[in-house]
Order: C-alpha cells, then sequence, then structure tokens
C-alpha cells in the first residue's frame, strides 16, 4: 500500500521504518524541515520502563491546586479559558483514584518493556549509534522519608517484574562515582539495572536515513497537512501545501498536534501538550559526569550522559500550545545538577529547549483505526516518548497488517476503555 505517515518525529520515523519492512510504500510528511525537530529534539533521553507510574494518581490533585498559587511546582497547571484543557483535566482527575492509577501504571509498564525490547531488536539489526548507555538509571532521593515513599510507590512495578536495587548514599556512590561529591546530599535510591539512556534526536537522524536509503522511505520536509479528500469510509489524499499525496493508508503521528489535524477526521483524541523544559550543557573535559543518567526525584530533574553532553530535563506544565522559554525557567534544574554534580558540565554555557508532550489523562497511547478504515493512529506517548516508540512503532505496522500486536494493547485502541 501507498502510506502517507504525518509526523517525521520520533513516533513517525519509527512507524515509517517498520512499515516500509512490511513491503508499503512510505512517505513521511514532516513541517519541519529535519526529522525530530520538535519533542523529540532535546527530550530526556532516558529509556525507562522503572519509571512508568502514571501521572494520574491519588497524588495528582492537591499537587496541581498547589501550582495555581506557586510557580515552584514540577508539575504545573495554568488554566487557560480552553474548554478542551478543562474536558482533559476532568478525565485526569477521574483517573486520580488507586484502582486506575493501578490499571495505567501496569499497562505503561508493560508497552515501555516491549518498546525497549523492540529498541534493542532495531539496534542490533541496524548498528545505528545514538550515545546510548545500558548501564541501568538511578533514582535518587534526599531524605529518607521521601525514599520510603518512593519504595513504596514502586512496589507496583516490581511486582510486575521490574528489576529495581534499594541503594543507600553509598551504594548509589558505588554503581555512579558522580556522587561522591554529592553522597552526604541524598538518602538512597532505587537503582534499575535494565533501564537505560541515548540521543533520541540523534536516534531518529539515523533511522530517517536508514529508512531512506535502505526502505525506500520518502520524506516530504517543510510540508504542512493542510487536510484529506474522503470518499465514503477511506481517505483517498492527504493534502497538504505542496500538493495532494494520493494515499492508500494514513497514520497520524503528530504527537501534540495530532487532535487539531485529528478533527478534520472526525477525531477526538484526548490528547493535549504538556510542557517540558531542557537544558543541555557541555561536559568539556569535566572528571565529574555522571554516565549512569537518573532522576533526582525531589525536583523531579532528568539528568543524562550523551556523550561530551550532559541533558537535564524539568516540568511539566499544563499552558496550551505555547512554547516560549527564558533563562529563568531552567534555574531549578541547573540548580539542582550543580547540587549533585558538581564538576559535572559548564553550567554557565547551556543550551535552552521547550517542546510539548503530547499526554492523555491515563498516561497511555492511543492505537488504532480512526473513523475512516485506512486512518491509524499513533500518538500519546507523552513523557514516555523515546521509551515507547520502537513499540508503538511496531504496534502500528501490525495494525496496519492486520496482525494481532505481539503486547497487550488494552486500553489504548482508540474508542475502547
Amino acid at each position: 500500500m501507498k502510506i502517507v505517515v504525518l509526523g517525521g518525529g520520533l513516533m513517525g520515523v519509527t512507524a515509517a521504518w517498520y512499515l516500509a519492512g512490511d513491503g508499503h510504500e512510505v512517505t513521511v510528511v514532516e513541517r519541519h524541515a529535519a526529522p525530530a525537530s520538535e519533542t523529540s529534539f532535546a527530550n530526556a533521553g532516558l529509556v525507562a520502563p522503572g519509571h512508568a507510574l502514571t501521572w494520574a494518581s491519588p497524588r495528582a490533585p492537591k499537587i496541581l491546586l498547589k501550582s495555581l498559587f506557586r510557580d515552584d511546582q514540577a508539575l504545573r497547571l495554568k488554566l487557560r479559558a480552553d474548554p478542551r484543557m478543562w474536558a482533559w483535566c476532568l478525565r485526569f482527575l477521574r483517573n486520580c483514584n488507586p484502582e486506575r492509577a493501578r490499571i495505567n501504571t501496569v499497562r505503561k509498564l508493560r508497552l515501555c518493556v516491549y518498546s525497549q525490547q523492540a529498541l534493542r531488536a532495531l539496534v542490533e539489526e541496524t548498528g545505528i549509534a545514538y550515545d546510548g548507555i545500558r548501564k541501568g538509571l538511578l533514582y535518587v532521593y534526599r531524605d529518607g522519608a521521601a525514599l520510603e515513599r518512593g519504595i513504596a510507590n514502586m512496589k507496583i512495578l516490581r511486582d510486575h517484574g521490574q528489576r529495581m536495587e534499594t541503594l543507600d548514599a553509598a551504594g548509589v556512590a558505588r554503581a555512579e562515582p558522580a556522587f561522591a561529591a554529592s553522597r552526604s546530599r541524598i538518602a538512597g535510591g532505587l537503582y534499575c539495572p535494565d533501564d537505560e539512556s541515548g540521543d533520541a534526536h540523534k536516534f531518529t537522524l539515523a533511522l530517517a536515513e536508514r529508512a531512506r536509503a535502505e526502505r525506500g522511505v520518502a520524506f516530504s520536509f517543510a510540508t504542512t497537512a493542510t487536510g484529506f479528500d474522503v470518499s465514503g469510509d477511506r481517505v483517498e489524499r492527504v493534502v497538504t501545501d505542496k500538493g495532494a499525496l494520493a494515499a492508500d493508508g494514513v497514520v497520524l503521528a503528530l504527537g501534540s498536534y495530532s487532535p487539531i489535524v485529528g478533527r478534520k477526521l472526525g477525531l477526538k483524541l484526548p490528547v493535549y501538550p504538556v510542557k517540558g523544559y531542557s537544558a543541555t550543557v557541555p561536559i568539556d573535559g569535566r572528571n565529574g559526569a555522571p554516565e549512569i543518567g537518573g532522576v533526582d526525584e525531589e525536583n523531579l530533574v532528568a539528568w543524562c550522559r550523551m556523550g561530551e553532553r550532559l541533558r537535564l530535563t524539568a516540568t511539566a506544565e499544563f499552558s496550551g500550545y505555547e512554547t516560549t522559554h527564558r533563562p529563568g525557567d531552567f534555574a531549578a534544574m541547573l540548580g539542582a545538577a550543580r547540587d549533585l554534580f558538581p564538576q559535572g558540565g559548564d553550567y554557565d554555557r547551556p543550551s535552552y529547549w521547550a517542546c510539548l508532550r503530547p499526554m492523555t489523562p491515563e498516561g497511555t497511547p492511543i492505537f488504532g483505526r480512526g473513523r475512516q478504515r485506512n486512518v491509524w493512529i499513533n500518538t500519546g506517548q507523552g513523557h514516555m516518548g523515546w521509551t515507547m516508540a520502537c513499540g508503538s512503532g511496531r504496534i502500528t505496522a501490525d495494525l496496519v497488517a492486520g496482525r494481532t500486536p505481539e503486547v497487550d494493547t488494552a486500553g489504548m485502541i482508540y474508542g475502547h476503555a
């Protein structure tokens, strides 16, 4: 089939790779001039099944309420006169009970593990280099009470097969020597030996080139989808600002913009953008940079080494579709990194980035057919996009081919709870 994939980020490129591997003629339409220029450009870099807890938890409403009056919360809500934001928030709140949190977390974990296996298989097949580090990840806590809460919260992941080790401060420093300088400031942490890290942007660029050169995938950059020619229950052409593309099938992989474009096809996708911030600092020869990535759990600041760069990410801000930022937005994450890794990099020379992550209220993505029988959805991976990408691409290719995916997609198929 001739398949048009809308979106040239991590989700679109991985889907295109697997679809072309099934023998389809694939064209990727991307409004930017290159792949992975938005959400996938400077993300946290963590491939982290060990961090698959859903955001919609019993604690979340209190955090969001507090964020209306304080700007120092890691999870921030800036209410707007946007009915779609209000509808999303109400659905999010309905998921903030223990039973829904358990169900959504287990579903997330199952997909994350499957997707990580798909990533490793793809890397073994292609040899793509992306500054990958397979030495586990650390989730550290600043005080003992927080560590105990973290151990309790992570129990659901351990109970469903995720390997975790509880470490005291000395154990954290043994696992990652960069913590020697800040050992007195942490109580301990959880070490997930099966988690890993790497540069999603570098990976996507390399995979896009392999898809073009080896599998004949065509890329139409600087091209915006503006509409569709629909006949009966099928899309016949994708209309763009550079002309129409004939399509036997369409894959919607536009991240936070999927609901906007999806409305042209009668779709009601419960996806809303959550703004995230990242800073990348050069290591510049310093000997105190961590090799193992992880999360400072009390500040919700993630770190990840990417070659001679240290990537820092923080904050989840519900503020609509704007991506503006100022240096002050990054002060907390840079301060936390200096505190943990004083010789981790040149913190006076950061590169700043802000992007939109496509979140569903449940925290799980959306797959399956749209209202037209030749439209398939691949969106809503949220803050776990890098972890879920390869699995999501394989699921999409399976659904297009009429195959049953290898992983349970309960609760992730459009129109089914």
